[in-house]
């Protein structure tokens, strides 16, 4: 009885010692796949789950959305109305460089610490901002362009090029015809916060 008992304790105590070891291990694993865990694969995540945020611009602005796509260096977002409120909805791209940060909820937020795997991610993962662009200037989707200074600008992309845009600008409403147009801008993508268009105008 005695060399049982014996046996139970070393028993025991190795079990004990392992799990504490395994512990360990899963622990220092999480930090490290944590460590490698970018800001694209945390948005890639985030999209996917149509998450509701508030995203914050590095101009300050701050828009409550629904993220609902993304891109090798931008998101996709659908603006929240007010409740009660009757507003169009617009669709806002947002290359990485302007996002200042994002508000959460918690479960949203530990969520997109999970790595998530999607068909499309090879493909989607290398459609770049200039890419999206060159889509709306092809089929003359009117947009409002926010830029980090000079004002926020109004019309019809014309061509965009490896990091910049041209802009035809013409009233809201307007179609892009010369009549319409009262001036021409060349946006280089650096300085864009964002690109608002109607909600189904986005790809």
């Amino acid at each position: 009885m005695h060399w049982d008992r014996l046996f139970e304790d070393l028993e025991g105590q190795l079990a004990s010692e392992w799990e504490a070891e395994r512990a360990a291990l899963d622990a220092e694993s999480e930090r490290l796949r944590i460590a490698r865990l970018d800001l694209h694969g945390r948005l890639r995540t985030l999209c996917a789950a149509r998450a509701e945020a508030t995203i914050e611009l590095t101009d300050g602005h701050r828009s409550p959305v629904q993220l609902q796509g993304y891109g090798a260096d931008w998101i996709a977002a659908v603006s929240r109305a007010a409740t009660g409120a009757h507003v169009a909805r617009s669709t806002f791209l947002i290359p990485h460089h302007a996002i200042a940060g994002l508000v959460l909820d918690h479960g949203m937020l530990l969520a997109s610490l999970e790595e998530s795997v999607l068909a499309d991610q090879t493909l989607r993962d290398r459609m770049t901002f200039g890419f999206v662009l060159r889509d709306l200037a092809r089929r003359r989707v009117p947009v409002h362009i926010s830029v980090l200074r000079g004002g926020d600008v109004h019309g019809t992309i014309d061509r965009a090029a490896a990091d910049h845009l041209d802009l035809a600008v013409h009233d809201t409403g307007d179609a892009r015809r010369a009549g319409a147009v009262h001036g021409f801008r060349i946006i280089p993508f650096a300085s864009v916060l964002a690109v608002r268009t109607a909600a189904d105008q986005v790809p």
